[in-house]
């Protein structure tokens, strides 16, 4: 069953595919049938720059439960980082 489950966000950063490093454009994160992972279905984040094509892309294929936990981990990490910038900009 295809879900259509499809969330597409603006992305800046570096994602390292086979041709080594590129700028990011954007991220992709469905849940459908996965290409790799012995699974089911699967949450699936794809780092992606739009302009250098097809080879420009890094995937990952989650269970539902590793993406909960990753998800938890950005929010924990994301948390700790805003105090830190906030405390290096109070400092400077």
């Amino acid at each position: 069953m295809c879900t259509s489950i499809v969330e597409i966000v603006p992305a800046e950063g570096a994602g390292k595919g086979g041709d080594g490093w590129f700028g990011l454009t954007h991220s992709v994160v469905s849940y459908d049938h996965p290409h790799h992972a012995l699974l089911e279905e699967a949450i699936t984040i794809d780092f992606v720059n739009a302009t250098r094509g097809p080879e420009a892309r890094v995937a990952v294929e989650l269970t539902l439960q590793s993406a909960k936990a990753l998800s938890e981990a950005l929010v924990k990490a994301i948390a700790a980082a805003e105090i830190e910038e906030g405390a290096r900009l109070r400092n400077s």
